[in-house]
């Protein structure tokens, strides 16, 4: 059995998961986390399959380290490319989580027989995680996946409210492969940085899943249901990172309001 006031490791391969982190400490302000931004290797959406791979083993040794009751892979191409690996490779030291499949789970509940849109990496999109997970589910639900590569590494230099960005978003966003939906799912979890430009774009007529909020409430709700919740804790924050940045220290500020240390980790020494 798990020690409910362990941590709980989520990490990424740069700011993209500081928004599931955010929704989950809002979820859970007790809750002690520790973040793993893999600064080095940045962005994922482009890395091979066995890069993404041994880039997550490792962070997730890392974390297991750590004592973490729960190691959430933050990042929808590591969830694509590494999930099932990872859960293989943690075993029974601590629950793995990853941003897709809530999502899923989501949608089954709420969007049959509707034409759904999808953004991603080209990882993620390549992967064809999301269309099998969703034909799986017989819902009568098609989904139309266009690949973004672009956004991530914009949203890492800071272009996520201006002109520039607002051009590459409506270039992508105006695709005919994106004709006729009815919801976007963000996936990609740097993207809820940009929805709020998304939801211009639409002007109302899509709704738009921002998947940060639905995978906190998957992992809340997997903790109540197994009786991990701390009840004690104070929500301790620690961030790790491969590589230092000052721009990754400033995004954790405005990110969590508050100043934050970095802990440097080298993934290979």
């Amino acid at each position: 059995m798990f020690d409910s006031t362990a941590p709980i490791g989520i990490f990424d391969s740069g700011i993209g998961g500081m928004t599931v982190a955010r929704a989950v400490t809002r979820l859970l302000p007790q809750e002690n986390t520790i973040y793993f931004g893999d600064t080095a290797h940045l962005p994922y959406g482009d890395k091979s399959t066995a890069a993404i791979q041994a880039y997550s083993i490792k962070i997730c040794n890392v974390l297991l380290q750590q004592k973490c009751k729960l190691i959430l892979i933050a990042c929808n191409s590591a969830s694509a490319a590494a999930f099932e690996l990872a859960r293989e490779y943690v075993g029974s030291k601590a629950h793995v989580m990853n941003v897709i499949d809530p999502v899923v789970d989501y949608i089954k509940e709420r969007y049959a027989a509707k034409t759904l849109g999808l953004i991603g990496t080209k990882q993620t999109v390549l992967s064809n995680v999301y269309k099998k997970k969703v034909d799986a589910l017989d819902r009568d639900i098609i989904l139309k996946s266009l690949a973004t590569p672009l956004l991530a590494p914009m949203i890492e230099e800071g272009f996520f409210d201006n002109s520039i960005s607002e051009s590459i978003i409506a270039r992508y966003l105006s695709d005919p492969g994106l004709d006729g939906i009815s919801a976007l799912i963000l996936g990609c979890t740097h993207y809820p940085l940009i929805k709020k430009q998304i939801r211009l774009f639409y002007g109302g007529q899509v709704e738009i899943l921002d998947t940060s909020e639905i995978v906190a409430h998957s992992l809340r709700a997997w903790l109540e249901q197994h009786y991990l919740t701390n009840q004690t804790g104070e929500g301790k924050r620690d961030f790790f990172v491969s590589d230092y940045t000052q721009s990754f220290e400033a995004s954790t500020q405005l990110f969590f309001g508050q100043p934050t240390s970095l802990q440097h980790y080298p993934l290979w020494e």
